[in-house]
């Protein structure tokens, strides 16, 4: 049976949180005390200051002899070695960092790539990891503008990190607390390669034998058959799903039976040295530097991507349409009648939509997936159907347990597909009459925003229409606030069958390392809460436009992303995502095609500079 890299018994990856001389580093060494350990140290000694020269000469002393000792930077240490690391401390790190790129005067952020570099380096490492950061989130107030900034980035790395990591401490006056728990009761790491899983192994999982020995989890990948049904409690279909779990769980009605779920965890991001390789060639092409503005930016995120630089064209851009009605447009939201859905999905399929215009402009191809219409649709585009319209999430559940479970399955499967027959970019589009009210649900109350500041006019509802469309939105969010924590919950209760199934579609493509054009408000709230599933995942996503949508910025701000376009469109279908494709397509194109200054013969800045002299 497959495992994902992490074992029962150990997590992969623990973050030590606290305070100057609360412990910390301490503490994380007797984590890691009886390994072999590679130690990264992140200071460096200054012979002008005794006091801090002192205080590393305390730390090498009480390391113990077998130790290894690395100096210098985290990232690079991360990417070239293996086995157990401790690293201690990232304070020093960013100070560094921030020293590096003169930003103690820059705005906030300005070493947002670095944060992100090191998230990546973190979350693709496959070792036992132990890393020491200072907590600065207690409440002080540095009495200076570059105390303010150093306490405001660190406290985004140490958000960061906790996501991406199994287990977080703090520690006070030597003391230390768990505050987030190592997830032995979840899977939490993704399995990228996919291997057909035996009846066998199955029921070697679902052995009583096994479940003593490891009672929390036991996971794996692949395919459950209908001939396994009877061996577990199965909260998804029993045909390919992708990433699965089999999980011991109390709730289970059945304590023989395992549960079987969908599987995510932390994804890691593109490839920063591709980046770093990619920023190089635009300095050589012949332009003077920055002369394509965000172009530039964009052709070398897709380059990190694509693992590969100068990148390649994309040769098979592919957008998912996930239809599917909703409860609550019952209930007065929407201008238009449920029955609408089930209309559109038709001329998706018949070449007449405004998604399939922009697709052939844009040299992509379209596929419709009937997650929840509420009436028939064909056969070919309903193999993943979870049910007949969402409930009403202003009075009910979206869904069931084994609902969410077979949509988040449906999402992942689909995205599996896609790329498994040669998908090289994914746009996820959506059709549903309703779906802007739990999109907006889901955003509001991911980011604990008013009703009212979130709500808009959808598909063009009048003043009446907005109120209703406010009020349901309100009691969704008051029903949503107890699992608010909670993705899979939350998802469960406010969202739908396909806002769920683009979450798990946009999840799985992150972990496939996929790049994805993001739509309006519909698939950027799935893309919200899927960023929450899978830690990580919004690092292989941009923003293809900014709708006319008020939840739409809402989410962009919390995702950091910034759209290509803003042209007040509000269709949906993936249509804002098209029309920006072929700006990502000018950015590869740019990178990949254009002359160096050494190809082209032209002169440089730096050889005008050398004649001249």
């Amino acid at each position: 049976m497959s495992h994902t890299a992490q074992t029962t018994d150990r997590p992969l990856r623990t973050l030590v949180l606290g305070g100057a001389r609360s412990g910390k580093s301490a503490f994380a060494e007797q984590l890691v005390a009886s390994e072999a350990v590679r130690y990264v140290a992140t200071a460096i000694a200054d012979p002008d200051d005794q006091d801090f020269a002192e205080r590393i000469a305390a730390h090498r002393a009480r390391r113990p002899a077998a130790w290894t000792t690395v100096e210098g930077d985290p990232i690079g240490a991360l990417g070239a070695g293996d086995g157990a690391t401790l690293i201690d401390d990232l304070g020093t790190w960013l100070t560094a960092r921030i020293d590096a790129r003169g930003a103690w005067e820059l705005p906030r952020g300005s070493v947002g790539p670095d944060i992100e570099a090191l998230v990546a380096a973190v979350t693709g490492y496959r070792h036992r990891l132990v890393i020491v950061s200072p907590e600065v989130g207690l409440g002080v107030i540095p009495g200076t503008a570059s105390g303010r900034l150093f306490r405001d980035e660190l406290g985004i790395l140490n958000q960061r990190l906790a996501q991406v990591c199994d287990e977080v401490y703090l520690v006070v006056a030597g003391q230390a607390l768990q505050i987030k728990p190592d997830r032995a009761s979840v899977v939490t790491d993704a399995v990228t390669e996919l291997s057909d899983v035996s009846a066998a192994a199955l029921r070697d999982a679902a052995n009583p034998a096994v479940a003593q020995a490891v009672p929390d989890v036991v996971s794996t990948a692949g395919t459950i058959t209908a001939a396994d049904a009877e061996l577990f409690d199965v909260d998804v279909p029993l045909e390919s799903v992708g990433d699965i779990a089999v999980e011991a769980d109390a709730d289970s009605p059945n304590l023989n039976k395992p549960r079987v779920r969908i599987a995510f965890g932390p994804v890691a991001g593109p490839d920063s040295g591709v980046r770093a390789a990619a920023e190089e060639r635009q300095l050589q092409l012949t332009k003077p530097a920055g002369a394509l503005g965000r172009l530039e930016q964009l052709g070398n995120w897709v380059a990190a991507c694509q693992g590969v630089c100068p990148p390649r064209q994309f040769e098979r851009a592919r957008v998912v349409i996930f239809a599917g009605d909703h409860g609550v447009a019952r209930h007065g939201v929407s201008a238009y009648p449920s029955e609408v859905t089930g209309q559109m999905v038709a001329n998706f399929l018949h070449g007449g939509a405004a998604v399939n215009v922009l697709a052939r402009l844009a040299d992509a191809t379209v596929r419709v997936e009937d997650i929840a219409v509420e009436g028939d649709t064909a056969p070919e585009i309903s193999r993943h159907k979870v049910r007949r319209s969402s409930g009403s999430i202003d009075r009910e559940d979206a869904l069931t347990e084994a609902e969410v479970q077979a949509a988040l399955a449906a999402g992942a499967t689909i995205a599996d597909e896609e790329i498994d027959s040669g998908a090289d970019l994914l746009i996820a589009g959506e059709m549903g009459i309703g779906n802007t009210t739990p999109a907006t649900v889901l955003i509001a109350a991911v980011t604990d925003t008013e009703p009212v500041v979130a709500v808009g006019r959808g598909t063009g509802v009048d003043d009446a229409g907005w109120i209703r469309k406010t009020a349901a939105i309100r009691d969704a969010m008051w029903r949503a606030r107890p699992v608010v924590k909670d993705p899979v919950a939350l998802l469960r209760t406010a969202s739908g069958a396909d806002l769920t199934a683009m979450a798990g579609f946009l999840a799985r493509a992150a972990a496939r390392r996929t790049p994805v054009i993001l739509d309006g408000v519909v698939v950027t709230a799935a893309a919200l809460v899927a960023d929450q599933l899978a830690p990580g995942s919004r690092a292989w996503w941009i923003a293809g436009h900014r709708s006319s949508e008020p939840a739409h910025k809402i989410a962009l701000d919390r995702l950091e992303l910034e759209p290509l376009l803003e042209m007040s469109m509000r269709l949906g279908e993936g249509s804002g995502a098209l029309t920006a494709l072929p700006l990502v397509r000018a950015a590869v194109a740019t990178l990949s095609d254009m002359a160096t200054f050494a190809d082209a013969g032209v002169s440089t800045a730096d050889a005008a500079e050398t004649a001249g002299a």
